[in-house]
């Protein structure tokens, strides 16, 4: 049994995706968290399966990627089914294609996310206090005081911050007393993990079935033959007790109108699914991320990456004012920042998932007559296309009313607060081809100049950054070439002028100027992010 402390800098209470990746970027910038888990330990069992490109991107930054890949399942389509008959079927591969190095949907489990996030806390040595339940919760003044029980007992633990990432029924919340407001979805789901012998399933296509009263999503998963099936209980099963695979399995292949063989049933568990998102996400010393602030139907793959870009943005602010590099102030973007992701992501999958659930007759009649023929007709559309692939893999997420964007240039097609485009550059000195997000791997703040400079003036500024920002700023230069016209073109940058960018940590735009302006820049870190120079 591990001891615990009596007194840590953060305290993550939650040990699933958003809870272990607050964790590994805590760990990128130095500080070492407590996470705590009321579980026994890691499960086999999760309902979040995709992986979207911004996920991939932060999995990149930490260096872990390349395992992701290898171990996930790219998912090549969606094929749609209607009452038995087959409907239109939409490409998906490479349909991000330039957008970012990942331009597809991941199928790659959320158990397997959890395990590859706790080697990587592992390998830093920071351990999951299994066992380990939140008893209470008090605030003071300059910390957090923590009341815990395991099965040596209770203990107290104080702490200075402290994470709720502890699920839709979060305790955290709750000693906050906090609303978390929103609906339960009134149908009852199932979800079956199986290994499947039917030659009418596409292996990498997601295969979704509807009719008027019941539909069923069949998601590959990256194991030979498996699959992940989603969909709702029939209304004769609504008080019965102990449904499994074998009772509703009849349903399945009258909806699919098909004989499907299950040779190996992995996971099978009924379910509600919920619509809702607290009041606020930070309360004094405390936050909630994940599940613990918002929880959303699983229309789109949203909800674990969601989660893990919660635990993104907060955590190189976080660990910014815990190593006085920034001031307490630069905490309070967190909430403004994701609070109206959080909010729009409900009112977009609420609205479409009760689109497919809907009986209303006319709906049915939008569904069964017209729904996909508009698709296969705007599939075609390339603009669509891309407009799908954004918003769903969530690359077009952007913080351009956050205070701590500041644009200066004129142009405004890419604007503060957006994710900083993926584009390839050629290194002219190592004669290679790398990209823009791969200047951006290591933790800190990263300034990006475009234009023509001279040698002093490119050492002034490498002097500015070494006395004033040492390790909280990154720079790279690039010149105008001709094998990377694309670049300038891709930042709208004018290869005969200039153009600064400062890149947050988290790979959004901070700063944007049309001028390559030292003070101007200090002014941005000091007077608008709140860093402390040196």
């Amino acid at each position: 049994m591990l001891i615990i402390p009596q007194h840590t800098n953060v305290l993550i209470i939650g040990a699933g995706p958003s809870g272990l990746m607050m964790a590994a970027q805590l760990l990128r910038y130095g500080v070492q968290p407590i996470i705590i888990d009321s579980k026994e330990g890691p499960t086999n069992h999760s309902k979040a399966l995709a992986v979207q490109a911004r996920s991939l991107e932060i999995y990149r930054q930490m260096g872990i990627v390349d395992k992701v890949v290898h171990n996930g399942k790219p998912a090549r389509g969606i094929t749609f089914n209607q009452d038995g008959k087959k409907g239109p079927s939409l490409a998906l591969t490479d349909i991000g294609k330039g957008q970012t190095q990942f331009p597809y949907l991941l199928m790659y489990q959320q158990s397997k996310n959890e395990r590859l996030l706790l080697d990587y806390l592992t390998q830093n040595c920071c351990p999951v206090y299994w066992n380990t339940t939140l008893s209470s919760l008090s605030q003071k003044v300059n910390g957090v005081e923590i009341q815990l029980q395991n099965v040596e007992g209770n203990h107290t633990l104080t702490c200075d911050w402290a994470i709720g990432a502890d699920g839709a029924h979060s305790l955290v919340r709750k000693e906050l007393q906090l609303p978390f407001k929103g609906n339960t979805y009134p149908h009852l789901f199932y979800l079956l993990d199986a290994e499947m012998d039917n030659i009418d399933l596409k292996a990498d296509y997601m295969n979704m079935f509807l009719s008027k009263n019941n539909f069923a999503g069949f998601f590959p998963m990256p194991e030979e033959n498996s699959f992940r099936v989603i969909g709702n209980l029939p209304e004769e099963f609504t008080d019965k007790e102990d449904v499994n695979v074998d009772d509703i399995l009849p349903y399945i292949n009258q909806l699919t109108k098909s004989n499907i063989s299950i040779t190996q049933n992995n996971w099978f568990t009924t379910y509600k699914l919920h619509h809702r998102m607290a009041d606020k996400f930070r309360v004094q010393r405390c936050f909630l991320i994940g599940d613990a602030a918002h929880i959303h139907s699983p229309v789109g793959g949203q909800g674990m990456n969601t989660g893990l870009q919660d635990a993104y943005n907060l955590a190189w602010k976080l660990a910014a004012v815990i190593n006085n590099q920034i001031k307490p102030d630069i905490l309070d973007t967190y909430a403004a920042e994701r609070m109206p992701i959080a909010k729009d992501l409900l009112k977009t999958t609420d609205r479409v998932f009760n689109i497919i659930m809907s009986k209303n007759f006319f709906i049915g009649l939008f569904k069964k007559w017209a729904l996909f023929k508009l698709l296969n007709k705007l599939w075609k559309g390339d603009k669509i296309r891309l407009l799908f692939f954004r918003k769903v893999s969530q690359i077009d997420i952007c913080y351009t009313n956050s205070d701590i964007s500041l644009h200066l240039s004129k142009d405004i097609k890419i604007k503060a607060g957006d994710r900083l485009p993926y584009l390839k550059v050629f290194d002219e000195k190592k004669h290679e081809e790398t990209d823009i997000h791969e200047w951006c791997s290591k933790p800190g703040f990263t300034l990006i100049i475009l234009g023509k400079f001279d040698e002093l003036y490119l050492f002034t500024i490498a002097k500015w950054i070494t006395q004033k920002y040492p390790g909280v700023l990154n720079f790279f230069y690039l010149p105008p070439s001709g094998k990377n016209v694309s670049v300038f073109d891709g930042l709208q940058a004018n290869p005969h002028g200039q153009k600064a960018f400062i890149i947050r940590p988290d790979m959004y735009i901070g700063y944007i100027n049309d001028v390559v302006d030292i003070n101007m820049m200090d002014n941005y870190l000091q007077n608008v992010v709140g860093i402390t120079p040196i």
